[in-house]
């Protein structure tokens, strides 16, 4: 590539020159004198108005009086005296004119050769620069169907196993894989077949891209990495031909690792799109099989796939001898987000009050992705403020911004009934949670503006919560009803500062009676199946498999559990309204409050 660079630079600058010679060419022919004949030359000596003559061997250069140049042509020989003698100039006229002689030189013969050839130089290199342009576009289209993909080379891995945290069981489940590229030999030995596939499952953001290149990395050896979008183009064929160009580069560099993000982009369901059997998608879908069957014991290629749809992926790749092992990239327990923020912490200077333990607990269901942004965002926050380490409380608000969607809107101008009756909507949620047994702890509660909320509760569970038990959904609705009910009972009416927790605690109760059987009245069913086209990849519409009556029955059941927890909340904040107002009043003064600071005032009133 180097040569060619060089190559093409030499005719560009030769271009340039020649360009050059050319615009000199035009304006030294615009400078050259003109020219005089012989007899108009003695005419002129006569009336005594040439100055000086120059002979350089057939040229003939005239200066005049006015300092005029011209230029004459002679005979080569006859010398200039006898010619402009006979044509009648006396000798008594000749010695007033300077005649010199110069020695004829072949450089301006040579110069004025290569000025003339420098345009036809010009031009020839345009049609030069032309054809390589379109022989570009010709090989472009050649390789049209060749494979996009990306090759790492594994001889300096920048990822292994000691980079990933949080995920100890999918890295005991690739050990074996790394130890087949390593010594493929002890398990043919033992007539042992490595599987051909490894398919990643897991949400976005769990670390499936980064373990394949842990694997790569473990083993030494090439990694070629594509997306499963880059396969289809609109030309029927190119899948097809991208997938064994694919192959055919894997086979020649084995043992290595080919390595498809988001799969399910050509590996979904066949039959299913609008295109039919001739889809392209599902050519380039074939085409992948096939290749996966022609593996054979001794290829040393692994394929390693990634999505978070496995449910939509055709049976046909998920059959024993093409992704025939399936490795979960679950969302990290509080043990993995405290590895996972360890790892990124690292190499970034931390304050002396920084607890990672309390940011692992704070942030359940955060997944690898998330955990990196957390601590991204709190080094972004801690330059700002002119920092020289992340303390904990850049650290406490990037959580929060990620969780809430957005900073705090403090330049936002409330009124002062607005303000109260936003204290106290925020204070009933806290209340009632505090009062519930089975609720989680509240960890900040505030009333400054962030994101699309006007304040928030944030409570924080202290366990990774694996089961949800019924207790714990009653009490969430208590605690999403705390907030309209202490309005009504503090100010006579209420606000639509409850529209989200009404919106949640419908879906959780619905969800109670329809999915969960945790209805005394319904039993232990299932009502309404999810649709879903598998080409769109999404749920597209409930199918109701239930009767009018039963569906009556549905919203009975819901609005009674509603309505249960509506005179239970109403109850508990009627016993405690002096905490309610408590609390309230100090948010209002304070408009933050911490856990601690809320239970000095809880425990207080």
């Amino acid at each position: 590539m180097k040569a060619n660079w060089s190559r093409n630079a030499f005719v560009y600058l030769l271009i340039l020159v020649a360009g050059a010679a050319l615009f000199f060419n035009i304006s030294w022919s615009a400078q050259t004198p003109e020219p005089i004949s012989l007899s108009k030359l003695a005419e002129q000596i006569r009336e005594d108005k040439v100055a000086s003559i120059l002979v350089s061997g057939e040229d003939v250069r005239v200066k005049f009086a006015d300092q005029q140049l011209r230029v004459a042509r002679r005979e080569s020989d006859v010398p200039i005296t006898q010619t402009l003698v006979g044509l009648g100039v006396q000798p008594a006229e000749l010695s007033k004119v300077d005649i010199q002689y110069e020695a004829p030189g072949n450089t301006s013969n040579w110069l004025a050769l290569l000025i003339n050839l420098l345009p036809l130089i010009f031009i020839a290199g345009l049609f030069f620069i032309l054809f390589r342009q379109t022989q570009g576009n010709n090989n472009q289209a050649l390789s049209f169907g060749k494979s996009k993909a990306r090759l790492f080379t594994g001889d300096k891995p920048t990822i292994t196993f000691d980079d990933i945290a949080g995920a100890n069981e999918a890295k005991q489940e690739l050990e074996e894989v790394v130890e087949f590229l390593k010594e493929p030999q002890k398990f043919a030995a033992l007539g042992a077949r490595i599987p051909k596939g490894v398919l990643l499952v897991g949400p976005p953001g769990t670390g499936k891209t980064l373990m394949a290149k842990a694997v790569s990395g473990e083993a030494g050896v090439p990694f070629f990495s594509i997306s499963g979008s880059e396969f289809v183009e609109m030309f029927v064929g190119v899948g097809a031909s991208r997938v064994r160009d694919l192959f055919e580069q894997a086979k020649r560099n084995s043992p290595c690792i080919i390595f498809i993000d988001e799969i399910d982009a050509v590996g979904r369901y066949r039959g299913t799109g609008l295109g039919g059997s001739h889809d392209e998608r599902e050519q380039t879908l074939n085409q992948i099989l096939v290749e996966m069957d022609g593996f054979g014991t001794d290829t040393n290629v692994i394929l390693i796939a990634a999505t978070n749809r496995p449910d939509i992926l055709d049976p046909a790749l998920l059959r024993p001898g093409r992704f025939d092992r399936r490795v979960t990239m679950d969302r990290p327990d509080i043990q993995g987000r405290r590895a996972i923020l360890n790892v990124h912490a690292k190499g970034k200077p931390m304050g002396p009050d920084v607890d990672l333990e309390s940011i692992a607990r704070q942030t359940p269901g955060f997944v690898g992705a998330d955990l990196e942004n957390v601590v991204n965002e709190a080094a972004i926050l801690a330059a700002r403020r002119n920092k020289r380490a992340i303390s904990m409380h850049e650290l406490q608000e990037a959580v929060e911004r990620l969780g809430m969607g957005g900073p705090e809107r403090r330049s936002r101008l409330i009124t002062s009934d607005d303000k109260s009756i936003l204290a106290y909507h925020e204070a009933g949620h806290a209340v009632v949670s505090r009062l519930c047994e089975h609720s989680d702890p509240v960890q900040k509660i505030t009333i400054v503006p962030r994101g699309s909320a006007g304040g928030y509760v944030w409570r924080v569970s202290e366990y990774d919560r694996v089961l949800a038990s019924r207790s714990y959904y009653l009490d969430n609705i208590a605690v999403a009803l705390g907030g309209r009910i202490a309005e009504e009972l503090v100010f006579g009416h209420v606000s639509t500062g409850a529209s989200m927790d009404i919106q949640q605690l419908t879906q959780t109760a619905r969800a109670m009676v329809t999915k969960y059987g945790m209805s005394d009245k319904m039993g232990p069913l299932q009502f309404g199946q999810q649709e879903e086209l598998v080409f769109l990849g999404r749920e597209l519409a409930e199918q109701r498999d239930y009767s009018e009556e039963v569906a009556e029955q549905i919203d009975e059941e819901v609005h009674r559990i509603v309505d249960t927890a509506y005179q239970r909340v109403r109850q508990l904040l009627g016993n405690n309204i002096n905490k309610l107002h408590a609390v309230a009043k100090t948010l209002i003064e304070n408009e933050t409050l911490s856990n601690d600071e809320f239970e000095k005032v809880f425990v207080a009133s």
